[in-house]
C-alpha cells in the first residue's frame, strides 16, 4: 500500500530544541526549569515569596499532575500549571498565569534551533502526499508560532495540525493519532508517522495503524536507545529528513 501521507513530530523532528542553549538554574543541587528565575520573579511582584516556598510550589504541582495527568498521558497545558501554581500560593490572578505563560513559553523558544532545509523537504513532499504534525507540547500557540517562525506551517495541511495541549491527550495514546489521520482523510496505514521518541513516535504510532520513521538526529546513542526499547520496532530509521522523498518513492 503506497504512502499517501507523513505526520510529523515537531521538537527534535521538524525543529530542534537546544536545552543547552537555555540558562541553567539550580536551587539546592536540583536543576530547576530553566523558565524558574523569571517566573518567580513575576510572582514575587504580586506576593513575597521566596524561592525555596516557590519551588517546593512547582514541585507539589508537577507530582499532582504525575498522578491526574502524566500517568494517563494527559496533557498539562502550560496555562492550567501555572494557575494550580498561584492558586497554591494563595493568589487568584488569571492575567498572572497568562503572564507566566508568555514568560515560560519564551525562554522555551530562546532554544528552538531551525533546521534550513526543512522547507525544501516538505515542500518536495507535498507535491504529492498530505502532511500533518503531531506534537506533544503543551501550549498550541506557541508550537504554531515556532512552526510559522521556521517557514513551516502554511507547508503542512491547517487542518491537520494536533497539539496536545488543544487535544487532551499525549502520544503515544491511540487517539491521538486517530484524530490526525482522521483529518488528513486517509487511512493508517497510508500514513507514516516521522518523529524522534522510540515510546511517543514509533510505538505510539504503530499501535494505531501507522507506520513509522524514527529520526535519530538528536539522538546520542542509537543502538543504547533501541536495546531499551519494549515497544515496536520502527519501519525506517533515517538520520535527517531529506531521505524521506527517497524513502516515499521506494513505496515507505
Amino acid at each position: 500500500m503506497p504512502i499517501r501521507a507523513i505526520v510529523f513530530d515537531l521538537f527534535d523532528t521538524l525543529v530542534d530544541l537546544r536545552w543547552e542553549r537555555m540558562p541553567v538554574t539550580e536551587h539546592r543541587g536540583k536543576r530547576l526549569p530553566a523558565s524558574a528565575p523569571a517566573l518567580h520573579a513575576c510572582v514575587r511582584r504580586h506576593r513575597d515569596v521566596e524561592i525555596d516556598e516557590f519551588v517546593e510550589t512547582m514541585m507539589q504541582g508537577d507530582r499532582g499532575f504525575a498522578e491526574t495527568h502524566h500517568r494517563y498521558d494527559r496533557e498539562v497545558p502550560t496555562e492550567l500549571r501555572m494557575s494550580d501554581m498561584l492558586r497554591r500560593l494563595g493568589i487568584e490572578d488569571g492575567e498572572l498565569a497568562h503572564e507566566l505563560t508568555r514568560v515560560h513559553m519564551g525562554v522555551l523558544r530562546s532554544g528552538v534551533e531551525l533546521v534550513a532545509h526543512h522547507g525544501d523537504v516538505l515542500d518536495r513532499l507535498r507535491r504529492t502526499l498530505r502532511l500533518g504534525l503531531c506534537s506533544n507540547f503543551s501550549h498550541s500557540e506557541t508550537a504554531l508560532a515556532v512552526l510559522e517562525d521556521a517557514g513551516l506551517r502554511d507547508r503542512l495541511d491547517p487542518r491537520a495540525l494536533v497539539v496536545s495541549d488543544a487535544f487532551g491527550l499525549r502520544k503515544p495514546r491511540a487517539e491521538i493519532f486517530a484524530e490526525v489521520v482522521a483529518r488528513l482523510g486517509v487511512a493508517a496505514a497510508e500514513t507514516l508517522h516521522v518523529g524522534d521518541s522510540l515510546r511517543a513516535d514509533v510505538a505510539g504510532a504503530a499501535n494505531a495503524g501507522l507506520r513509522t520513521a524514527w529520526i535519530t538526529r538528536r539522538v546520542s546513542d542509537i543502538e543504547d536507545a533501541l536495546a531499551k526499547h519494549e515497544g515496536p520496532r520502527p519501519d525506517h530509521v533515517i538520520g535527517d529528513l531529506a531521505e524521506l522523498p527517497a524513502l516515499v518513492a521506494a513505496g515507505g
